[in-house]
């Protein structure tokens, strides 16, 4: 039989249906996956019997005739800063007590603790999920499964590494910044940001419009039913919004194509793999940037404000990169972040615009290969902040806007390549569709160990 651990959640639970596999199956994978690839530094927790009885009871749901859903008994992992019932949240922090009671989940634990997925455990963050790579005090460093010297990305860089090296199907990130979708570019997996509230969120962040849940998997067709799966309600967040959806023909969809968003240097490689997978969508595509400036020292002083309330909150930060933002961020008036949210607000009616004219506009997701793992940025680039080489990211968490990382290739060096394809606010269907024929015409990257 062909490596199981590698199969998408479509398949496992089409396999489950007929009885060609059994959950307690795929779940033994996956764990197996999880020690093979330890020094990976994926789960921050692992519940190695829980998964296994969660496991036994989903086969027996399919045997009965009483499936929770399409993805029933697929393995699953959640990033360690939701709360889920019965696994502590360290949120990679040592100053969070691993001793108080875990006995609340977060809506996306509940969501798929509702479908029957079987929950691995807990996927390794960024102290406090602050940075655009993967590594904290408490877990240690989170490299990259195509080569371990490398990096991950991040903050959802385990979630990125368990996906892509088999340790489940599907895992469920944050994305305040890029988190979700800068892994899975690194990664070569598929990551997803969807419109800001249509995944409910609990306890509300400090982060507040920038932080959406980031669900990542091996295909766009698990993203949008694992997607589904955690909008559903949750009274607990007041900013969730109702589906919007329907089929979509792409015929007649308007495609910009912004390589650099008017204003980014791109790696020639990476630029040119990007280019060459626009040109074969055979969609109405014209090269456009959006027209807003650099936002980049807007979102530095949303972030680092937002960063300074988590860290006073949580105690302290052994981060220096994080205690160095903290501190940053504590010395901005609050005539300075009212400022930042207007042109926050500004860069959402601005990218509203253009969506009059254009239906998706795709980009690069990270202009850089994967670089040393240890460093928050590359080494001698002269760059001081990790937002300097995720420029495509962050700023479509301030338009609250849905964006979707795809593998299209790889490098001379063999390192995943992603495009990002973003739509208007609640286009979130329109942006999967696009999506899912990028994934047509570039199949998905095959890892090493994956059996054909």
């Amino acid at each position: 039989m062909t490596d199981v651990s590698q199969w998408t959640a479509e398949r496992l639970g089409a396999a489950y249906a007929t009885g060609e596999l059994s959950p307690v199956e795929a779940t033994r994978a996956a764990l197996r996956a999880v020690e093979t690839y330890d020094d990976l530094c994926a789960f921050a927790y692992v519940d190695h019997e829980g998964a296994l009885k969660q496991a036994a009871a989903s086969e027996q749901r399919w045997v009965e005739g009483r499936a929770l859903g399409p993805f029933d008994g697929v393995p699953a992992s959640i990033k360690d800063l939701f709360l889920t019932r019965g696994m502590p949240t360290l949120r990679g922090s040592r100053h969070t007590d691993p001793k108080q009671p875990w006995d609340i989940d977060s809506p996306a634990a509940a969501a798929l603790r509702a479908n029957g997925l079987v929950l691995l455990g807990k996927t390794t963050t960024a102290e406090l999920g602050w940075k655009g790579t993967t590594d904290n005090p408490v877990d240690g460093v989170t490299r990259n499964p195509w080569d371990r010297t490398l990096t991950a990305g991040g903050s959802s860089g385990g979630s990125g590494v368990a996906v892509r090296a088999g340790m489940g199907a599907v895992s469920v990130a944050t994305d305040a910044a890029g988190s979700a979708r800068i892994p899975a570019s690194f990664c070569g997996i598929v990551g997803f940001k969807p419109t800001h509230g249509r995944i409910p969120m609990y306890p509300p962040s400090v982060l507040g419009t920038l932080a959406h849940a980031g669900p990542m998997a091996r295909s766009v067709g698990d993203v949008a039913v694992l997607t589904d799966i955690l909008a559903a309600p949750d009274h607990r967040d007041p900013s969730w919004t109702p589906t919007v959806g329907g089929a979509v023909d792409l015929a007649g969809v308007r495609v910009a194509f912004s390589p650099t968003l008017g204003y980014v240097e791109v790696d020639p490689e990476i630029a040119a793999i990007v280019a060459a997978t626009v040109t074969d969508l055979g969609l109405r595509v014209e090269e456009a940037n959006p027209g807003f400036p650099d936002p980049s020292a807007t979102f530095d002083v949303l972030w680092s404000v937002c960063v300074a309330h988590i860290v006073r909150r949580s105690g302290a930060a052994d981060d220096p990169g994080l205690q160095a933002l903290a501190e940053r961020g504590a010395r901005h008036s609050v005539a300075e972040y009212l400022d930042a949210q207007s042109e926050l607000a500004a860069l959402a009616v601005a990218m509203g615009e253009f969506h009059t004219r254009f239906d998706v506009l795709i980009t690069p997701t990270v202009p850089i290969e994967p670089f040393a793992v240890g460093h928050d940025v590359p080494p001698e680039s002269g760059l001081t902040d990790w937002p300097q080489w995720t420029p495509f990211a962050y700023p479509f968490n301030m338009s609250r806007q849905p964006a979707l990382s795809v593998p299209i290739g790889r490098t001379a060096r063999g390192l995943p390549v992603g495009i990002q394809i973003v739509g208007p606010r609640y286009a979130d269907h329109l942006v999967l569709a696009v999506g899912a024929l990028v994934e047509q015409l570039r199949p998905a990257i095959r890892y090493p160990q994956e059996s054909a």
